[in-house]
């Protein structure tokens, strides 16, 4: 494909969305929430959770129709902000809201536990009629001729697609930024990114009121944590892939993770009450419907601060530190642990995914240029030997740092004996936690960062993909994991100590002088990030999706109101410094 046919589709597919956006109403508190519409956005001065929009339905109080047009307005404003957007479907959402006014007038029955709520998938699930290019230049204009498996179960269940989201160049990196549909931005602070996933910065600024999203390193949630949303990424095969495109076709050593993205935890349980336990064309799904479960008054819950690769950021500690409080004064156990073992996983991730070189992965992007989020994870495999070799001898050398070249020197093309040799590891590495962590101390669950920084600005993925080490953890265990907003960045109280001194606790000094000591370029600035959101994980074991489920509104209902949820970007100005 030449450079200027590229530009052109580039062009097209931009352009369309844009006629497709012009046909939202501009978004407007006063039409939108007035009473002759019966208040369809907000709840006592608050946008309204999923949940709340079935029970409204339902009650004959609002109609399909009416929550619609609210979102599409609302949509097309978060697009508008953060570029968050990639098929619009509004159109064919309106049809199908009509469809369900129809239905209700009729039989005065909802059509599901989904019934009018508004949703938007990522960009990798296919939707009949549209693209799903993952921001792939050469995928565009060959429309989808069947729906993804999660995509029927919602529409069965009465939801209402409205759009699809962005993505990262090959949907691994930790940036949404590709060739086709240009950079997504954090709704709360432009200079930094939503993560790896357009989905949070929807949902963020209300566009939408359920998400669905993937996870094989953390997109499901490092961009809720980054945007202060609520996710799950359940256990592999809870949730269907069926119909979700990936660059990865083949590739089962770390499997993808499909859930909910959502601005409370009620509203990733509604998914999973709808989603889980029916089987798709593939028979992978796990055949075992939602399972209420009844947690014990008193949780023993573990937690710890830092992933041990590298040193987390003070705002990332106090928010473990807050949720651990919380807990603790609402009758709860919390015991401090550590464990090698993250570092252990982090290196069967790096071997595994790098396995064929990252040929197939980036064989994707054809004649669109390779993005700058992907320079370190892939930088390994496309040096000889010698040279990877001689770059972790002057990294250890050099920068006293161990850990860096523990990883990189891993980047590189395996033999089939050798990617056996690493699953093997992999298992040992499950085997390991579940008898070092689970059975030893007995938690009910885990308090753990998301990511040793809140945020990160747009372009540091490029040299900071190590970072993810704390999200690939339960991608390598497999173990069911919600994201909780705990808190937002203080300037004064998340302040860097003065006497800090990279690599001092052992972890990666390369990563911790650009992290915390690089002059302008340095990445944690509390002044600049001041009132970005600040999460943490909720960890389960493997298939006690729904105990995380319970675990997570345990904490959410302990840590009580905060700046987020519903409605919450309204107050951007006043939260963000």
């Amino acid at each position: 494909m030449t450079s200027s046919k590229r530009n052109d589709i580039i062009t097209s597919k931009r352009t369309a969305r844009e006629t497709a956006l012009a046909a939202a109403s501009t978004y407007d508190a006063v039409s939108h929430v007035s009473p002759d519409v019966k208040h369809v956005l907000l709840i006592s001065g608050k946008p309204s959770p999923a949940t709340e929009i079935v029970k409204r339905i339902g009650a004959g109080e609002w109609t399909a129709t009416q929550v619609l047009e609210a979102y599409i307005a609302r949509a097309a404003h978060a697009q508008s902000t953060t570029n968050c957007l990639t098929e619009i479907l509004f159109e064919d959402a309106r049809r199908q809201a009509t469809e369900l006014d129809q239905e209700y007038a009729a039989t005065k029955k909802l059509r599901g536990p989904l019934h009018g709520v508004p949703m938007s998938f990522k960009d990798q699930f296919e939707i009949t009629g549209y693209d799903a290019t993952t921001g792939f230049t050469h995928w565009s204009n060959q429309p989808c001729t069947e729906n993804a498996f999660l995509v029927t179960q919602c529409r069965a269940a009465g939801a209402i697609i409205i759009a699809k989201t962005n993505v990262p160049q090959t949907m691994f990196a930790f940036e949404c930024n590709n060739p086709l549909w240009g950079r997504t931005v954090n709704p709360w602070n432009d200079k930094y990114t939503c993560g790896g996933s357009s989905e949070a910065a929807l949902l963020a600024m209300d566009g939408s009121a359920l998400g669905v999203g993937s996870d094989i390193g953390g997109s499901l949630r490092i961009p809720a944590a980054y945007c202060g949303i609520y996710s799950l990424r359940p256990s592999v095969d809870r949730a269907s892939g069926h119909g979700a495109r990936g660059c990865r076709p083949g590739f089962e050593a770390v499997r993808v993770s499909y859930g909910p993205m959502a601005r409370s935890v009620e509203d990733c349980d509604l998914f999973c009450r709808t989603i889980f336990g029916e089987v798709d064309p593939s028979h992978r799904v796990v055949p075992v419907p939602y399972r209420p479960v009844d947690l014990p008054k008193k949780l023993k819950f573990g937690y710890y601060f830092s992933d041990f690769l590298v040193r987390s950021s003070p705002a990332t500690v106090r928010a473990v530190q807050e949720t651990v409080d919380a807990l603790r004064k609402a009758g709860h156990e919390c015991v401090e642990f550590s464990t090698p073992l993250p570092a252990n996983a982090m290196e069967v991730f790096v071997a595994l995914v790098s396995s064929d070189g990252y040929r197939k992965m980036l064989s994707y992007l054809q004649d669109d240029p390779q993005e700058e989020s992907l320079f370190l994870s892939t930088l390994g495999t496309k040096l000889p030997g010698f040279v990877r070799n001689l770059i972790c001898w002057v990294v250890k050398t050099f920068f006293r740092d161990n850990v860096f070249p523990r990883f990189f020197s891993l980047a590189k093309t395996k033999t089939v004996l050798e990617f056996c040799e690493f699953t093997e590891k992999r298992n040992k590495v499950v085997d390991a936690w579940y008898k070092e962590v689970w059975d030893e101390h007995n938690f009910d669950g885990i308090i753990a960062p998301v990511q040793a920084l809140p945020v990160i600005p747009h372009g540091a993925c490029a040299y900071l993909s190590g970072l993810a080490a704390a999200t690939v953890l339960y991608n390598i265990i497999d173990s069911p994991t919600g994201i909780i907003p705990v808190t937002r960045v203080d300037a004064n109280l998340d302040r860097l100590a003065a006497d800090f001194k990279p690599g001092e606790t052992g972890g990666s000094t390369l990563f911790e002088k650009r992290m915390y000591q690089n002059g302008e370029q340095t990445v944690y600035k509390p002044d600049g990030m001041a009132g970005m959101p600040v999460g943490v994980q909720i960890v389960g074991r493997r298939w006690d999706d729904e105990k995380v489920l319970a675990m997570m509104r345990v904490v959410d209902e302990a840590l009580g109101p905060r700046s987020f949820g519903p409605g919450s970007w309204e107050m951007r100005d006043k939260l963000v410094g």
